[in-house]
């Protein structure tokens, strides 16, 4: 990613490496093309904005996402919030949280305190970002398990990095939500449960990437077990048989949408049962139109 490391720049630097199908060019007429309705009820439809491929400013690329029939965008941190706002109000779009670009390459966990202060500075960042944008929750990678940073060293130095944010999170409406991402920690949905517990703070909760975990465990346990700690959904689709044939674990995200292993009607369910009402966020390569198209599928699953 340009702005931000989510797994696209996790997988090019980790053991797996990914060839990720670009949107192209013709980004902005295919959604003209093929632009779908809003889709109506609790969930909303929303797209991560680092999956937005295409040239073009911040304001021609939210055009194109509204006109496929998004509801919103998960924005990077970091950028110029001038021009984000103006295009969040000439489109109408709302931003419906924001992206860490830093948490991969100044991790929370990381063995040296300078640049776990970097890391934490970042963080800060992205909370003023997303409360400026009027989204009420931010993504963080919380930290990376390596060769120089074991399991219970990344659980202590995140945690303790996460409650010194805790106060300007309050202080200015917006929650922290942990990604379960390919970091080598968090791999259960009761270390899930148990990482949030250690942390104690209603400010503090779950970003759930449905495809991710794929790899490790069931969506829809991961849902019924984290509940009402959940803030935001990222729609994400992982083919086993994919990667399995193309020899390759990260080759898996490459089928498109309503195509993996997802039981996207039994994670929908799930997600009515805990009460969630918040933006469905796809984090997927494709068409804006097809995208847009398949979460209606999903939502209406």
């Amino acid at each position: 990613m340009k702005t931000s490391q989510t797994r696209r720049e996790f997988l090019k630097h980790g053991t797996a490496t990914l060839a990720l199908t670009a949107v192209g060019s013709q980004l902005f007429a295919a959604a003209e093309k093929s632009a779908t309705p809003v889709t109506s009820g609790a969930m909303k439809k929303g797209i991560m904005w680092d999956t937005i491929d295409g040239k073009g400013s911040v304001l021609d690329k939210m055009k194109a996402v509204k006109m496929a029939g998004f509801q919103g965008v998960e924005m990077a941190s970091h950028l110029d919030q001038a021009e984000v706002l103006r295009a969040r109000a000439e489109t109408g779009l709302e931003i419906t949280s924001v992206c860490g670009a830093q948490h991969w390459a100044k991790p929370l966990s990381h063995l040296d305190p300078k640049v776990r202060a970097e890391g934490w500075e970042a963080l800060k960042q992205t909370l003023r970002d997303a409360h400026a944008y009027g989204a009420g929750s931010i993504l963080l990678v919380p930290g990376v398990v390596n060769k120089a940073v074991s399991f219970d060293d990344c659980w202590t130095r995140s945690i303790e990095q996460i409650r010194l944010a805790i106060p300007l999170a309050e202080e200015l409406g917006v929650k922290i939500s942990i990604e379960n991402v390919w970091n080598n920690f968090i791999t259960t949905e009761a270390q899930a449960v148990r990482y949030l517990d250690a942390i104690n703070s209603p400010w503090v909760g779950w970003h759930f990437d449905c495809g991710n975990i794929i790899r490790y465990g069931d969506p829809i346990e991961w849902i019924t077990a984290l509940g009402k700690r959940i803030n935001r959904i990222h729609v994400k689709e992982y083919s086993r048989d994919l990667a399995m044939r193309k020899g390759d674990v990260g080759a898996g995200f490459n089928a498109p949408l309503l195509t993996g292993a997802n039981n996207w009607a039994g994670i929908m369910k799930a997600l009515r049962q805990t009460g969630y009402q918040s933006y469905l966020i796809t984090e997927q390569d494709g068409s804006l139109s097809d995208l847009s198209r398949a979460l209606d599928q999903i939502i209406a699953a």
